[in-house]
Parts: structure tokens; sequence; C-alpha cells
């Protein structure tokens, strides 16, 4: 492994124990600031992964992410907060770590050495030929992310390599590969930090982005969203008022009506018409508020 980015020593915090905790955090901190730069340089294939996933979600498959470690568990992290602010089904946006749930909060001996377990993971989640999968290894080299990339593959699900180094071995088993290089880490070969924040950058896109494709958003409003707490349900009534017009009062009268849906109070009041055809426009609209908004009656 010595040859990899990732795990090269990195000589600007060769002398890192000798300094003052202000001076470790600074240096971390100038370290950090490499890793938008090169997010950045990885906008194209970025984009191109956002368009099959919306693609594929929206002819009825899924966004699989899979990993191991601290890869693992930010994939599963990503997949958790879709259905909170998209009110997305959770089976729509997936996360697999090796080794299983337990692995969240501990390592599993040997769980990223095991190149079939992927496989039989991913049967045991039904992966099919309409789905997307994104193989998560900041090395590059993860066996068990390449045999599930190889799976993937071999029943003709999107496979999308997600890695920190180049060149790397999930290029071949992969039908577009993310490759943020972030350089060596201030701790060598500790890939929670600069590979960690890239790759839950590039997640974050890919969620996001492709959420804003299907329809989920109105501006930068979360109109998808699922009121589940107090914060929520506050935020469902801000987002209604402003975009509509009402007072908080209205907006929450309407949302009541409305039974709690962001979309629908907001139809409702825009096009003056009941729930029940506020839905009916959403349906025609693939659930695309702006069109619904426009869409005869």
């Amino acid at each position: 492994m010595q040859h990899l980015v990732t795990e090269q020593p990195n000589a600007t915090s060769a002398d890192i124990d000798t300094l003052s905790t202000l001076g470790i955090v600074e240096l971390m901190n100038t370290e950090d600031r490499k890793v938008a730069v090169a997010v950045e340089l990885q906008a194209a294939s970025i984009a191109k992964a956002v368009d099959i996933i919306a693609l594929r979600i929206a002819c009825g498959g899924r966004l699989i992410y899979l990993g191991a470690g601290t890869s693992g568990r930010l994939g599963v992290l990503d997949a958790s907060e879709c259905p909170p602010t998209f009110n997305t089904p959770p089976e729509m946006v997936v996360g697999i770590i090796a080794g299983g749930t337990t692995a969240l909060t501990s390592a599993i001996e040997g769980a990223e050495d095991d190149f079939e377990a992927a496989g039989v993971d991913l049967q045991a989640r039904g992966l099919s030929s309409r789905d997307v999968l994104v193989g998560i290894a900041t090395s590059g080299r993860t066996p068990y992310v390449i045999g599930g990339l190889r799976y993937a593959q071999s029943i003709g699900a999107f496979a999308i390599g997600l890695t920190c180094n180049p060149d790397s071995e999930l290029d071949p088993c992969s039908d577009i590969v993310i490759a943020p290089v972030v350089g060596p880490e201030v701790i060598s070969g500790s890939t929670r930090l600069k590979a960690g924040t890239a790759t839950k950058m590039v997640l974050n896109i890919l969620t996001t982005a492709t959420m804003v494709r299907l329809g989920k958003t109105y501006g930068n409003w979360m109109v998808d969203l699922r009121a589940t707490n107090v914060k929520l349900k506050a935020r469902s009534i801000r987002i209604v008022a402003t975009i509509t017009g009402l007072n908080e009062q209205l907006a929450s009268e309407q949302l009541a009506r409305c039974d709690g849906e962001v979309k629908t109070a907001i139809v409702a009041s825009k096009r003056t018409v009941d729930a029940t055809a506020a839905r009916e426009l959403l349906k025609r609209s693939q659930g695309k508020l702006r069109l619904a908004m426009e869409l005869p009656l």
C-alpha cells in the first residue's frame, strides 16, 4: 500500500507532535482547504453520476452505497439523511457497511477484506439492473468494495467507484470513477481526515443534486421534507408561508388541511384548490412543484 497517495507521509506535518495546540489546529485547517479543490476537479464526473442516479431512481431504481470502515459509515449516514430531508422512502437510498450494523460503531476485523461478502450483502438487498451502486473506498483497493462493484456490473447495475487515489483498482470495475485526490493525510494513512471529508462532500452532492433533479426542492427550499420533530414542523410552516405569501398561522392551517405535506399545501394555496386536487397536480407533474403550479387545472 505504500504507493498509495493516501498512505504517503505528509511533509508539512512531519513535526506535528512538536507544535502548539494552535499550530496543530492551523496546520489541519490549512490541509483541509485542499479538499474542496480536489472535489471541484471531479465536478464533471460527479455530474455524470448524478444524471445516471436521477434517471434510474425516476425509473424505479435505487441508489445504494457500499463501503467498509469510515467509507461505509459515511455512506450509511448520507443514506439515512435522505428520508427526513427529502421525504424519500427508506429503500430509495440505502447504505451498506461491511460487517453489518455492528460495524457502524465497532471495527469488525477482516470485514473489508471479504471479497465475496459484498455480493451476498447486495443480493440480500435485492440489487437489480435498475439500481446504481456507489462503491466507496478511499484507498481504491478494498476487496469488499471491489467485489461489490464487480457483482453490480455482472447483473447490469450501474457501478460508480469513489476513491481518493488516482488510477485505483476501482477503475476497471466501475462505469464512472470519482477520485478527489486530497494528498497525504496530516496523520499518515488516517483517511478519516481529508479523504473522509472529501467523501462526505461527494456524497452530499450526489444525493442533494439528485433530489434537486427529481423535483424535491423548489428553489433552495426543501419542499419534500418530512416534519418529524418540532424544528422541522416549524420549518415546514416557514417554507409554506414564504412561498405562498400566507402568514404563519394561515400556513399552519393549510398544512393541517394537507396532512402536513408541504408541496400539497403550497399547490393548494397557490392554485386555490383542495388537497385532493393539489395532489393530482403534483402527480401529473411527477412531483415537481414548479411545474404543478403552472399546469392547467
